[in-house]
């Protein structure tokens, strides 16, 4: 087996990683069959699992909100933080409108969010 081409394969194969975790450590010699085999299947397993279980990448609407509340903020008192309108904030928390850049600028530095998860590069 090259690549998990299925569920049923992929179900097999953790089970088996599971399996051989306890058989492998540091010290066990990389040329030991349990640890070439669980270095494969782990390969295996997380190409299966980047291809069908990814959860991509969080929008601008997703970050704020989790920020929000890292925060203990609310919507009036991010709009005071970032100096916009609590109906523009609405917006920007709904997706019906994008920041400006400057206000894009201010809301990466203020909520310490990446500039290109704010710029959504």
């Amino acid at each position: 087996m090259a690549k998990i081409e299925n569920e049923k394969q992929y179900n097999w194969a953790v089970n088996r990683v599971e399996q051989l975790l306890p058989l492998v450590n540091d010290s066990t010699p990389s040329d030991d069959p349990n640890s070439i085999e669980l270095e494969l299947l782990s390969n295996m397993v997380a190409d299966y699992s980047d291809e069908h279980f990814a959860l991509g990448e969080p929008t601008l609407q997703e970050v704020i909100k989790l920020r929000i509340y890292e925060m203990g903020l609310n919507q009036i008192k991010l709009s005071k933080l970032l100096g916009v309108s609590p109906s523009r904030v609405s917006e920007y928390l709904t997706g019906k409108s994008e920041p400006t850049l400057s206000t894009a600028r201010i809301i990466s530095q203020k909520l310490n969010i990446s500039a290109s998860v704010v710029l959504g590069c």
